[in-house]
C-alpha cells in the first residue's frame, strides 16, 4: 500500500541506496482513503440526473422480463423521517439487485395525497389566520390541499434522491392526479354496481376533534384513564314469555363499564353460558351510596369478591344461578324514571364475547357504541321484535360529541344544554359526570372507580376517539358474490396464495381478515375522492352506466373537484333522472381505499409495469393498512391480491430501545446522518439490521457502521491501487496456483450466497458474508500473502499475473454485488477502475463459472489456514515482546504431528503463506515450551530468527542476498525481477 511505499523510500534514502520503491508494483490510485461522502454523493446524484441514468436503465433492460416492486405511497405532508429512509432504501436495494440480475426492475415512486393528514394541515393554517373553513368554497379549500401536497412531493423527491433512490421521479404516481382520481372513482363504482357497496348504520370509531369516521388503521392505542362504574339493573318480575323469575324478581343484574356516557344507549345485557353465576345478598355496607343490606345482586362467581370489595360491602352467596334462568329475562333500565325516556325493557342476551376475566360477568350492551354490542343486538333482533321489544338503535351522541334527544335528560333539552363526551380539543366533557350523578340519584350505582388502560386515539390528532352509531357507506365482507365466494373468502384464499417475508405476516393478516367487520368507506371530510354515487331516501343506489360514464369522464378531465362544482348533480344525472328524487353523496372515500386502488392506475395502466406486482414492501403496521386495503380492493374487483409477495419491516427505535420522540430528544434524522456521514452509511446500517424486526439507531450504531464501511472501502482501495498494474494478461484456470484457485472457489460460494440472499431479501446475510470476506479473507489473508508477489515479482511471473487476474475477478464481483446496497461508493470505485464506463448500475452481476468450484481444495486449505493460524499466533507474541519487528525476520520451526494437517501443506511454500523468510516443518513432537493454540491439536511452533541478510527491495531475509553482483543488496529473486524490468525500460 502507499504507507509501505513511503517506508521503503525512507529506508532507501537513509542508506543512500537505489530507491527500489520505483521498481515495485506498489498500489497507486486516486480513490481516496477518506470517503468524503457528504460532498461526493450529491455530485453523483447530479451526474446520474445529467446522464439520464433512469432512462438508460430502462433502455438497457427493455427486452428483459419485468420485476415490479409497487411503492406503498407515503403521505405528502412533511420532510422524510428515518422510517421513510429505511423503507425506501430497502425498496431501492431490491429493485437494483433484480435489475443487475437480468430483469427490468422499474421502480415508480408514489404519493398518497388525499385525506385528513393534509386537510388537517390546511385547517391549522386557517386557524392561525382566523379563517373559517366552512366559509370557504369547498373547491377553493381543495385547491389549497392540492398545492400543499404538491409542495411536499417536490421536497420528498429531492430527499429520496439524496438517499440514492433510483426511480421514475419525473413521472411518479400520485393519488391526486386526475387520471388516478378517475380510476379510484371507477373502482368505487365497481363495488356499487356489484352490490357490495351499501349504506348502513353501525357503531364506528369517530374522531370528535376531526369530525370524521376513522378506520382501525387510523388509530393508535395509548394509555388513558377512564371512569369505571358498576351499575345495577333491576330484574323485572315477568320474563318475556310471561313466566316467573321467582326469587330473582327482586334482584339486580350488575354490569361494569369504563364508558359511563354510553349508559343512555344501553338496550341489553349480555351473559355467557360458560360462566358460573351466583345470587348474592348484601349483609353490611360502608358506603355513601349504592347497595344496602338485604339487596340481592347477581354476579359471576369469579368476580363477586372483587366487586363487593370495591363497593365496601359484606355479602353472602344465596345460591347458584344457572345461565338458563337468564333466557327470557328482562330488566328495567337503570335510568328508569329519569328524563321520561328509559321506560323500555332491557333483555338479557347470550353473547360469545362475554368472559369473567374482569367486570361482573355481564356486559353492558349499547348497540350504538360498540361492534360486539351491535352484533349481539342485530343477531337477536327478530326474536326481540317478536316479544314486542323495539330494536331501533338510538343515535345518542352527535358528531361533535354532544348528547342528542335520543339520550333524554342529557341532550339539548337539559338545563344548561347538552352534556358532552369530548370537546373540540379531545378533553373529557361533562357527560360521564352527568350520567353518574343520574345513576346515583336513581339508586342504580353499585360502585365507581378509575381505570388506566389502553384506549384508541386518532393517530393524527393524538386524541381519544369514541364509538358512535352513524350512517356510513360500507362494503360487505360476507355477501355472496354470485360465484360461491365472498370478499372475505377471496381475501383469505389470496393470503394463502401469497408469499410473506417474514412468514409471520401471513398469520397476522389472516387473523385481521377473519375477524374484520364490513369495510367502512365514508369519511366526513372535504379533501379526497368523493363517494360519487346517488342514493334515494332509503339508501338505494342509482345504477346507471350512462351516469357513471359522465362522472368518470369529468374526473379524468377535471379531477374529482368536478363532483363538488356548482350544478354537478344535474350535470351527472342528465335528463334521465329527477334530481329531486336522488341525493348526491358528499362523503369522501377513506384514503385507504385510495391507496388500495393504486395498483389500478400504476400496475395496470402503465405499459412499463405489470399486474400483479411481484412484491409489496412496507412497515408491519400496514397489515392493517395498505396491504389490507389493497387486498380487499383487488379481491373485491378482480378476485385476487395485487401482489405475489409481501415483505414487512419493523420500526426504528432509539439506541436504548425506547421509541424515538421529540420529548426524549433521541430522534435520528436521515438528513443529519447524510450531512455528517453520508447516505451510504445510512444504507449500510439498513443492510446490517434485522429489518424484519424493530431496529435500533443512534450515534454508537452509526459509528459501528462507519468503522465497517472504512474496512470495506480500504479493501476496495487496495484492489484499485493494485489493479493499476493490471495489463489484462490472462492465465488459464488450470495453470493458476492453488491459492488463486481457492479464492475463485470462494467467489463461487459467495455468488451463491449473494444471489440467494437477494432472492430471500436477506440483506444482512449478504452484507455479513461480504464484509467478513473482505476483512478476514482478503485483507488479513489473501492480499497479505500475495503482496510480496504482486509488488516484487517480475513482470513475467505467472504467480503475479494469476493474482492480478483473481483480484480483477474479486473487484468486479464485489463492487457489483455491493452496488445495490452502497450505490454511491460502488459507483465511485467502478468509475475509478473503468473511467470510460457509464455507471456500475448499468452492469450485471458477473457469473462465476462452475469450474471455479472446488470443495476438496477448500477443505484442504481450511487445514492449511489452521496451521498458519498457529504460526501467526506464535509470531504475534514475538512481535509483542519486541524480539522481532516484522514477520519477515522470522523462520520458525513448525512441528506437525497430525498427519492430515501435515499432508495438507505438502508442496506449499509455507514461508510465503505465513509471510516469513523461512520455515521448517517437522513431524517430530515439539520440545517443551513450544507455542500451541488450545483449539488446534497436533501443531506446535518454536520461533526462530531467519538467517541471512535483509533484501533491500523485498525485505525478506535470505541467504542469497548479494549473490548477484549487478544487484548486490537484493535477493536472487529480486535481482532477476530487476533485470527483467530494466530490459523493459521500466527503470
Amino acid at each position: 500500500m502507499t504507507d509501505t511505499a513511503q517506508e521503503i523510500r525512507k529506508e532507501a534514502s537513509e542508506e543512500g541506496k537505489l530507491d527500489y520503491s520505483k521498481t515495485l508494483y506498489l498500489p497507486q490510485t486516486e480513490f481516496p482513503m477518506r470517503a468524503g461522502l457528504p460532498k461526493k454523493e450529491p455530485e453523483l446524484v447530479a451526474r446520474w440526473q445529467e446522464m439520464g441514468l433512469y432512462k438508460q436503465l430502462r433502455d438497457d433492460a427493455k427486452d428483459r422480463p419485468l420485476y415490479v416492486l409497487h411503492d406503498g405511497p407515503p403521505y405528502a405532508n412533511g420532510n422524510i423521517h428515518i422510517g421513510h429512509a429505511l423503507n425506501k432504501i430497502l425498496k431501492d436495494v431490491i429493485t437494483r439487485s433484480f435489475q443487475m440480475r437480468g430483469y427490468n426492475a422499474n421502480y415508480v415512486p408514489g404519493w398518497d395525497c388525499h385525506g385528513l393528514p393534509i386537510e388537517w394541515k390546511i385547517e391549522e393554517q386557517y386557524r392561525a389566520k382566523g379563517k373559517n373553513k366552512d366559509e370557504v368554497p369547498v373547491n377553493e379549500f381543495r385547491k389549497e390541499c392540492r398545492e400543499f401536497a404538491a409542495h411536499w412531493i417536490e421536497v420528498q423527491t429531492e430527499e429520496f434522491k439524496r438517499l440514492g433512490i433510483e426511480g421514475d421521479f419525473d413521472q411518479p404516481y400520485t393519488t391526486m392526479n386526475f387520471h388516478a382520481e378517475a380510476r379510484i372513482a371507477g373502482e368505487l363504482l365497481k363495488f356499487a354496481k356489484s352490490g357490495q357497496l351499501y349504506r348502513g348504520s353501525k357503531p364506528i370509531m369517530w374522531s370528535v376533534v376531526e369530525r370524521t369516521a376513522l378506520a382501525e388503521a387510523e388509530v393508535e392505542y395509548q394509555d388513558y384513564e377512564s371512569d369505571a362504574i358498576w351499575v345495577k339493573f333491576p330484574v323485572k318480575a315477568a320474563a318475556r314469555d310471561g313466566g316467573d323469575a321467582s326469587d330473582l324478581s327482586d334482584a339486580f343484574v350488575v354490569i361494569w363499564t369504563t364508558t359511563p356516557w354510553t349508559i343512555p344507549g344501553n338496550r341489553a345485557i349480555a351473559y355467557s353460558s360458560r360462566i358460573a353465576y351466583g345470587l348474592y345478598e348484601v349483609t353490611a355496607a360502608e358506603n355513601d351510596f349504592g347497595p344496602q343490606p338485604g339487596e340481592k345482586l347477581i354476579f359471576a362467581d369469579a368476580l363477586a369478591e372483587e366487586s363487593f370489595a370495591k363497593a365496601k360491602l359484606e355479602y353472602k352467596r344465596l345460591r347458584e344461578v344457572k345461565a338458563e334462568e337468564f333466557a327470557g329475562m328482562t330488566c328495567h333500565h337503570p335510568l328508569h324514571g329519569f328524563g321520561g325516556g328509559y321506560e323500555f325493557l332491557v333483555p338479557l342476551l347470550p353473547g360469545e364475547h362475554v368472559t369473567d376475566d374482569a367486570g361482573t360477568g355481564f356486559v353492558h350492551t349499547a348497540p350504538g357504541h360498540g361492534r360486539e354490542d351491535f352484533d349481539v343486538w342485530m343477531h337477536h333482533s327478530r326474536d326481540l321484535e317478536a316479544c314486542n321489544i323495539a330494536t331501533t338503535i338510538p343515535f345518542t351522541v352527535d358528531d361533535a360529541g354532544f348528547f342528542t334527544r335520543d339520550a333524554p335528560g342529557f341532550g339539548p333539552d337539559r338545563e344548561g344544554g347538552a352534556a358532552r363526551v369530548l370537546d373540540d380539543k379531545g378533553k373529557k366533557g361533562d357527560a360521564n359526570r352527568a350520567v353518574i350523578e343520574a345513576l346515583i340519584g336513581a339508586d342504580a350505582l353499585f360502585a365507581r372507580g378509575r381505570l388506566k388502560h389502553t384506549y384508541p386515539h386518532s393517530w393524527r390528532s393524538k386524541k381519544p376517539v369514541i364509538f358512535r352509531n352513524t350512517p356510513q357507506w360500507f362494503v360487505h365482507m360476507d355477501m355472496d358474490l354470485e360465484d360461491g365466494t365472498t370478499l372475505r373468502s377471496r381475501a383469505l384464499k389470496a393470503i394463502d396464495d401469497t408469499r410473506f417475508v417474514p412468514k409471520a405476516g401471513q398469520t397476522r393478516l389472516r387473523a385481521m381478515i377473519e375477524d374484520r367487520p364490513d369495510w367502512v368507506l365514508s369519511r366526513q371530510r372535504a379533501w379526497g375522492v368523493p363517494i360519487c354515487v346517488f342514493a334515494d331516501e332509503d339508501g338505494n343506489l342509482l345504477r346507471d352506466d350512462a351516469v357513471d360514464k359522465r362522472i368518470l369522464q369529468a374526473f379524468e378531465a377535471e379531477g374529482a373537484d368536478a363532483w363538488f362544482a356548482d350544478g354537478a348533480k344535474e350535470r351527472f344525472l342528465g335528463n334521465e333522472h329527477d334530481p329531486a328524487s336522488w341525493t348526491q353523496v358528499t362523503d369522501i372515500l377513506d384514503v385507504w381505499f385510495d391507496s388500495g386502488s393504486t395498483h389500478t392506475f400504476t400496475l395496470e395502466d402503465r405499459p412499463d409495469l405489470k399486474w400483479p406486482a411481484d412484491v409489496y414492501l412496507e412497515g408491519s403496521d400496514q397489515h392493517r393498512g395498505w396491504f389490507h386495503s389493497s387486498l380487499l380492493e383487488s379481491c373485491g374487483t378482480r378476485g385476487r391480491a395485487p401482489y405475489e409477495t409481501v415483505i414487512t419491516h419493523g420500526f426504528t427505535m432509539a439506541e436504548d430501545g425506547r421509541k424515538m420522540s421529540k420529548s426524549l430528544n433521541n430522534q435520528v434524522f436521515p438528513q443529519d446522518v447524510m450531512a455528517k456521514s453520508g447516505a451510504d452509511i445510512l444504507r449500510l446500517w439498513v443492510m446490517n439490521t434485522d429489518y424484519w424486526e424493530d431496529q435500533r439507531l443512534g450515534q454508537t450504531i452509526i459509528q459501528t457502521n462507519i468503522d465497517a464501511y472504512r474496512k470495506m472501502r480500504n479493501t476496495i482501495r487496495w484492489m484499485l491501487g493494485t489493479l493499476t498494474h493490471d495489463e489484462g494478461e490472462s492465465v488459464e484456470y488450470s495453470d493458476m496456483p492453488e491459492l488463486e484457485k481457492l479464492m475463485l472457489h470462494r467467489l463461487w460460494e459467495l455468488d451463491q450466497v449473494v444471489r440467494k440472499g437477494y432472492d430471500a431479501f436477506d440483506f444482512k446475510r449478504i452484507s455479513r458474508h461480504l464484509l467478513d470476506f473482505m476483512v478476514l479473507e482478503l485483507s488479513a489473508f489473501y492480499f497479505d500473502v500475495r503482496k510480496d508477489a504482486l509488488y516484487c515479482d517480475a513482470p513475467s511471473s505467472l504467480k503475479r499475473k494469476a493474482a492480478l487476474q483473481v483480484v480483477h475477478h474479486i473487484f468486479d464481483r464485489l463492487v457489483t454485488w455491493l452496488a445495490p446496497m452502497l450505490p454511491f461508493t460502488m459507483e465511485e470505485a467502478w468509475l475509478s477502475r473503468y473511467p470510460d464506463a457509464k455507471s456500475v448500475h448499468l452492469e450485471q452481476f458477473r457469473e462465476c463459472p462452475s469450474e471455479w468450484r472446488d470443495d476438496a481444495l477448500a477443505a484442504k486449505w481450511k487445514k492449511v489456514r489452521t496451521v498458519r493460524r498457529v504460526v501467526t499466533g506464535a509470531l504475534e507474541i514475538e512481535r509483542r515482546e519486541k524480539r522481532i519487528g516484522s514477520s519477515l525476520e522470522a523462520a520458525p520451526f513448525v512441528h506437525i504431528t497430525d498427519d492430515l494437517l501435515r499432508d495438507s501443506i505438502e508442496g506449499l511454500d509455507m514461508a510465503e503463506i505465513c509471510i516469513t523468510s523461512g520455515i521448517s516443518v517437522s513431524s517430530r513432537p515439539a520440545p517443551a515450551g513450544a507455542f500451541t493454540l488450545g483449539d488446534v491439536n497436533g501443531v506446535s511452533v518454536v520461533p526462530a530468527m531467519a538467517e541471512g541478510r535483509k533484501c533491500a527491495r523485498s525485505w525478506r531475509v535470505t541467504s542469497d542476498v548479494g549473490s548477484d553482483p549487478e544487484f548486490p543488496d537484493v535477493s536472487a529473486r529480486d535481482a532477476d525481477a530487476l533485470r527483467e524490468l530494466k530490459s523493459l525500460g521500466r527503470f
